[in-house]
């Protein structure tokens, strides 16, 4: 039965938003395909959209497309799975993600595909009215986290999660503890920044009215009111918000490593304690307008700082991300669904075609071809067949797999990797800012002259000597010190942002302005990782033959063939074949064409003629890959194919090598592979067949060595040698592990990015020289003053913001990655 037609209302809001199209979908509003035209009652796209909106008004929630019509958005089509979702059901799954609730309810956060306008928001949180049981669904629209409040007596959380579903947002666990730890760390920041923003905005305004007292004259009772009132005001700021400051400095004086937090904290202490004073003698400086600005300006730094450092995440999450959280397991003669990391060895687990295998394994039933491009880096798949050993995420690439479990969860081959990551992760010494060089020697110089200023002045009277002491404590307080790296850092990093290149942290800017080793990955990052056809031996009406049966495989090698072949017009394949896993067969009008590998032919008893033979040893010579095809039953020609580097690569490299670069390409594709690609680049060092622990082995060596090791990759097997590495790059289009694992991620295609962050991170360093070496300057200045009696409090709590405004100036002057990102 077809869904109901929409109402009129609807009806012109997707005839709007199909614009030239004759016949629109009911649901998302985009073209339908002819073939699913409907003669009678509403059309769709796909399966998905006709499911959502069956669902939509099954429930009475058309409201969602006036909704959608009001936000201006226009419509998707909807994306529905077959999932059951039990795993939501288990025990241990409600014991470590749902909390339970006073009333016998119990609450769970879910992240939703899809979500992205307001109608999505309207739809979703009017899931009570879909699944009876459900209290109450609360969305964050923002980072997509739906917060459900549900009955476990009265509706299951498997089906609160299919529901989701069959409305287009497919449901998964939320983020782990760390992630949610974190948020909070975030708001307990960002609430110090908002009271710090609202003491600094009050107290200023009472300053301008003690300046202008100071010099119009102002009533003494006055002046007492404004200075108790400024008082008040940065007791918060001063006590609370810079809380965070004092946890630094005594944790600095715990381990005898100053940093920026021991002389920001004496400097707010200092000035705090003397304006207090004076507040209570009615007399001298109060000093509470620069210290509350100054609170709130390094808060917010400090926060800047925080989200642009944020790491890669835990071992968990990231292990959910190489290999898939669910598995297929068979119990006699049903299958079921459970999660993946709780599956014991010796049971069988079903991985259809086209999924991640969840565990690592030996084959129990059937034969195919396995993508090992996760684990090995190879461009190429692996046949298995009964008996051989298959590792959970890599890609089942042709038929339907029975595995019998041996390891699962972080037992796994790629669990021990990603244990690597995080170990490789943990040794790295973090570098430290050059301000942070500087901390332990300025705090012991500034506290020996704000001594040494005590007691020359102390001859003068103690009021004058404590005065121009807490002056030269003010002035030498290092706001433009302590601003002039993490300013310069953030402004570097959002321009990069601007142009392709995400940074995780300002700490890779240091090592990516020096000169050190870069090593590279070939297979996708050097190469765009799609094997095309590059040379062929044989009848030209064979190749296109070849296509027309090839044409509805995924394999690379059979897009290859399609991309190269002449058009095929009307021609259609018929009683297709899969043999094995190493070719395929079919027949194209009188014609049966075979492809496959030469093992393949090998076992059908069919040899190639000399010709063709010559041909295929050649092509291997050159680190080809090689298919043979046939012509009822006769070998009639060969196809070679490779993987060209990028159109970037060849300049990249001999700009990267002009700056003084080391460069090494370490892949595990075979030697001759990486021989053919690697001609002519300049290279120290190309080595072909390294495996992710080879990698990383090679990479710790070069650390140790003292190098400065840049490693530049795309895929799980480079995640482990990113986090040795000095500095991780992964390029666009990379697998997720890479991008968890690296310390830079770009979003542009190619590998001129890697030049971009290396002339940006250099002009970064100069900025932030720069920068030090004016507060230096700037410093030594109010230093010589205060000793001698010229600089007086009122003056110092003057200058001291100018000297961070300069700072704040130089930073935002900068270019560093202005021309990089265009």
């Amino acid at each position: 039965m077809n869904p109901p037609v929409p109402s009129t209302l609807i009806e012109r809001s997707l005839l709007a938003a199909a614009i030239d199209q004759a016949v629109a979908c009911a649901h998302c509003g985009l073209p339908v395909p002819k073939a699913l035209l409907e003669p009678r009652g509403a059309s769709f796209c796909c399966h998905g959209c006709r499911t959502v909106y069956a669902l939509i008004h099954a429930h009475g929630l058309d409201g969602y497309y006036l909704e959608r019509e009001r936000s201006g958005e226009r419509g998707r089509p909807a994306r529905t799975t077959a999932r059951k979702y039990e795993e939501l059901d288990d025990r241990d799954f409600a014991e470590r993600r749902c909390l339970p609730l006073a009333d016998g309810s119990a609450s769970v956060e879910l992240y939703l595909e899809g979500i992205h306008c307001s109608a999505c928001v309207w739809l979703v949180e009017s899931l009570p009215r879909v699944v009876p049981g459900v209290r109450e669904a609360r969305l964050n629209v923002g980072r997509s986290l739906l917060s459900v409040i549900w009955d476990p007596a009265a509706v299951r959380l498997s089906a609160v999660a299919r529901a989701l579903d069959q409305l287009g947002y497919a449901p998964h666990p939320a983020a782990s503890e760390r992630a949610q730890a974190e948020r909070l760390r975030d708001r307990a920041l960002l609430l110090r920044i908002g009271i710090a923003g609202f003491s600094a905005g009050n107290v200023m305004l009472m300053a301008f009215a003690l300046y202008g007292g100071a010099f119009s004259g102002m009533q003494r009772e006055f002046s007492a009111l404004f200075r108790w009132a400024s008082f008040g005001l940065a007791l918060p700021s001063v006590l609370y918000c810079a809380a965070v400051f004092y946890r630094g400095a005594l944790a600095a004086l715990r381990t005898r490593a100053p940093h920026m937090d021991l002389p920001i904290s004496i400097g707010i202490a200092a000035g705090f304690v003397w304006g207090a004073l004076n507040t209570l003698r009615g007399t001298g400086e109060i000093y509470f307008d620069s210290l509350t600005t100054l609170i709130f300006l390094l808060l917010v730094g400090r926060f800047l700082q925080q989200r642009h450092q944020r790491r890669a995440a835990s071992a968990a999450e990231l292990a959910q991300a190489l290999a898939p959280s669910i598995a297929r397991v068979r119990v006699g003669d049903e299958t079921r669904e459970v999660e993946a990391s709780g599956v014991r060895a010796g049971t069988l687990v079903v991985v259809a075609a086209g999924e991640r295998i969840p565990v690592d394994g030996r084959i129990a039933a059937g034969s195919s071809s396995v993508d090992l491009s996760l684990l090995t880096g190879e461009s190429t798949r692996e046949d298995v067949a009964l008996g051989d050993r298959v590792w959970a995420g890599t890609t089942n690439a042709a038929q339907e797999l029975v595995v019998e479990t041996e390891h699962s969860g972080a037992q796994t081959r790629v669990g021990r990797l990603v244990e690597s990551i995080e170990a490789a992760q943990r040794e790295r010494a973090p570098i430290v800012k050059l301000a942070d060089r500087l901390a332990s020697k300025f705090v012991v110089v500034v506290l020996a002259l704000a001594a040494l200023t005590l007691l020359v002045w102390w001859g003068a009277g103690a009021d004058r000597a404590i005065e121009h002491a807490v002056a030269l404590l003010v002035v030498t307080c290092p706001c433009a010190l302590g601003m002039a790296t993490p300013l310069s850092v953030s402004v570097a990093l959002r321009r990069a942002a601007a142009g392709g290149l995400l940074f995780k942290g300002g700490e890779p800017l240091e090592a990516l302005a020096g000169r050190g080793v870069i090593v590279f990955d070939k297979t996708g990052t050097l190469t765009d990782g799609t094997p095309r056809l590059e040379s062929y031996a044989g009848p030209e009406d064979l190749l296109r033959l070849a296509a027309v049966v090839e044409q509805s495989s995924e394999h690379p090698l059979a897009k290859a063939i399609r991309r190269a072949a002449p058009a095929a017009g009307a021609l259609r394949a018929e009683g297709l074949e899969v043999l094995g896993s190493r070719g395929l067969r079919g027949r194209v009008g009188t014609e049966l064409v075979t492809i496959g590998s030469a093992a393949l032919f090998d076992s059908l008893g069919l040899s190639a003629p000399e010709p063709i033979a010559a041909k295929l040893e050649e092509f291997g010579r050159r680190g080809l890959s090689t298919v043979l095809i046939a012509r009822n039953h006769a070998v009639e020609a060969v196809a070679a194919f490779g993987d060209g580097l990028r159109p970037d690569a060849r300049q990249t490299l001999e700009s990267l090598a002009g700056l003084g670069h080391e460069l090494l390409v370490l892949s595990g594709d075979d030697q001759r592979v990486v021989d053919r690609v690697c001609a002519g680049l300049p290279l120290r060092e190309s080595s072909g067949g390294v495996s992710p622990e080879q990698k990383l082995a090679r990479v710790r060596e070069l650390v140790r060595g003292g190098k400065t090791v840049i490693m530049v990759g795309d895929g799980v097997n480079d995640a482990a040698a990113m986090s040795a590495a000095t500095v991780g790059i992964a390029v666009h289009g990379g697998a997720e592990a890479s991008l968890l694992a690296a310390h830079v991620f770009s979003t542009r295609p190619g590998v001129a990015p890697v030049l971009c962050a290396i002339l940006g991170a250099r002009k970064t360093l100069r900025v932030i020289r720069r920068g030090i070496a004016f507060s230096l300057a700037y410093n030594a200045l109010g230093v010589t003053l205060a000793l001698l009696g010229v600089l007086s409090p009122l003056l110092a709590a003057v200058l001291m913001p100018l000297s961070s405004l300069t700072v704040v100036g130089s930073a935002l002057r900068s270019r560093a990655f202005r021309e990089e990102a265009a």
